[in-house]
């Protein structure tokens, strides 16, 4: 697999789809911190990393509205692949759904949000964007 991260992002786009209520990904680091910036900002009703085999694994429930159905998570965008990365500085940071949604970089100091990066005055590669 070439990029793990889209692949992350399309399973949990196509378990919301479906309509599942949890999904089980591959797990790694990369992919673990992405998940708790995730639940921290509500798009994810809970998550729990299982340790069997090699790499073991994460498993996310999904969270939805109880009386419409509709998922937390309404889109999920890769912006930097490894064909052709993003960077940014932190003066350029990108607005998400003009600041209601999120994206997640990779910075020197760790995966956060952009918000976070701004505060800290961080740049680095944008991931993803979450609305």
């Amino acid at each position: 697999m070439t990029d793990p991260i889209a692949d992350y992002l399309t399973r949990l786009r196509n378990a919301i789809k479906a309509g599942h209520r949890v999904v089980e990904v591959p797990a790694s680091n990369l992919k673990k911190e992405i998940t708790k910036i995730l639940f921290e900002k509500g798009y994810i009703l809970n998550y729990k990393f299982v340790d069997d085999g090699p790499q073991g694994c994460i498993k996310i429930a999904l969270k939805y509205d109880s009386i419409n159905k509709v998922n937390a998570i309404q889109s999920l965008t890769r912006v930097s692949t490894p064909g052709l990365r993003r960077y940014v500085g932190y003066r350029e940071m990108p607005r998400v759904l003009n600041g209601l949604g999120i994206a997640i970089l990779s910075t020197s100091k760790g995966v956060m949000t952009n918000k976070e990066a701004i505060a800290e005055k961080l740049g680095g590669e944008v991931l993803c964007y979450v609305y």
